[in-house]
């Protein structure tokens, strides 16, 4: 008789998945988002924005990996990021608006080859999409990121 590859479930390995379950799909309140680490929101933030990009991409029917990754950096390279947020401000409400101005002022290092004022406001970028996301205010969420994508091929035009 041949063995299963697939493990067999056991209690333990079942309470440990349930934890890692409950750990991933846990929602804050905006008040519990709005008190985390800004630096740690734009974390998710930039993970969040990077793979709908890439969606994207593979949806406008780009298949070759080394030109997706080249056209991918025209959308997530602070500079780019940092001119959407300056068009999207306008139409934040006063909250999202703080969390941006929170992630803006963070103090954190910035990379040699950006712009200093480019990085912060990229990183108040990405704080937004990351409080967005924990929140679950998803719609919302994406509804910033489409139009993200739109202030960024209007520029590439």
């Amino acid at each position: 008789m041949e063995k299963s590859l697939t493990p067999t479930p056991t209690s333990e390995n079942s309470d440990r998945l349930k934890t890692i379950q409950t750990t991933i799909d846990t929602h804050y309140s905006r008040e519990q988002a709005a008190a985390m680490n800004p630096l740690a929101l734009a974390y998710i933030g930039d993970g969040i924005f990077s793979d709908l990009v890439r969606k994207y991409l593979l949806g406008c029917g780009h298949q070759n990996v080394n030109v997706m990754t080249k056209t991918s950096i025209c959308y997530v390279r602070a500079s780019a990021q940092a001119q959407i947020i300056r068009e999207l401000l306008p139409q934040l409400s006063d909250a999202e608006e703080r969390i941006v101005k929170r992630g803006r002022n963070t103090a954190s290092q910035v990379p040699k080859n950006a712009n200093p004022s480019d990085y912060r406001y990229a990183t108040g970028f990405e704080t937004l999409i990351g409080y967005l996301f924990l929140c679950g205010e998803v719609d919302r969420m994406k509804n910033l990121i489409y139009q993200s994508i739109d202030v960024i091929n209007s520029i590439s035009k």
